[in-house]
């Protein structure tokens, strides 16, 4: 899956440094994380970014093109969703499982959660635009709060009393979300969508243990 999407990423980066001479390139991800060195070999490639402190590329290509900063990197926020009545939040990024087969946490690191009360805030922004809906994202959503003495059924309590949303639902979790507590008090919350999208990675416990999958 990586290499195909690395091809195409590479592909790209090359199509915009012909289409785009005067203009100045910058790459940042997942792919620029992990693979810098293959970047930097594309003639053209003015920027390389990795996953980490995204806001503050902003910065750098306004320095490389010798302009004042517009605004602050740190009040860079998606307030609209034009035309939609969802929104997406991300919650938390990055991930501690180191399953076998993932790149995932050697790109975007270790868990790092963000507060629950600038998600509550950015939840109450979204509602007082109009929207109806939030779906909570992350790389790991169910291990949300691990790292600041929290965690997703926390958050959720503090999302049904303390916003205005009419709607919340979670993106893709694991099976291994639903530990003995989690359902009764999931059932107690007003605006949750009562929908999980719980990908089935095997049906095999001894694919599972290879797979370095913490659930049978």
């Amino acid at each position: 899956v990586t290499a195909v999407s690395d091809r195409k990423s590479r592909q790209i980066i090359r199509r915009a440094v012909k289409l785009n001479p005067d203009a100045v390139i910058a790459v940042c991800g997942c792919y620029s994380e992990t693979a810098p060195e293959d970047v930097r070999k594309i003639n053209g490639v003015d920027i390389i970014w990795g996953t980490k402190n995204k806001l503050a590329l902003y910065e750098k290509i306004c320095e490389k093109l010798g302009l004042k900063l517009g605004v602050k990197s740190e009040d860079m926020e998606i307030t609209c969703f034009e035309g939609k009545t969802r929104a997406v939040i991300k919650i938390e990024d990055g991930c501690d499982n180191f399953c076998s087969y993932c790149i995932i946490p050697y790109a975007r690191g270790r868990i790092k959660s963000r507060p629950p009360e600038a998600i509550i805030n950015e939840c109450n922004r979204i509602a007082s635009a109009g929207y109806k809906e939030v779906v909570l994202a992350g790389i790991h959503v169910c291990s949300y709060g691990k790292d600041i003495n929290s965690s997703l059924i926390e958050l959720l309590e503090r999302l049904d009393n303390e916003t205005t949303i009419e709607r919340i639902r979670l993106s893709s979790i694991e099976p291994n979300a639903f530990f003995d507590g989690f359902i009764p008090r999931l059932k107690k919350l007003k605006k949750l969508c009562p929908h999980f999208h719980i990908s089935l990675q095997s049906g095999c416990d001894e694919t599972l243990k290879r797979m370095n999958r913490r659930y049978n």
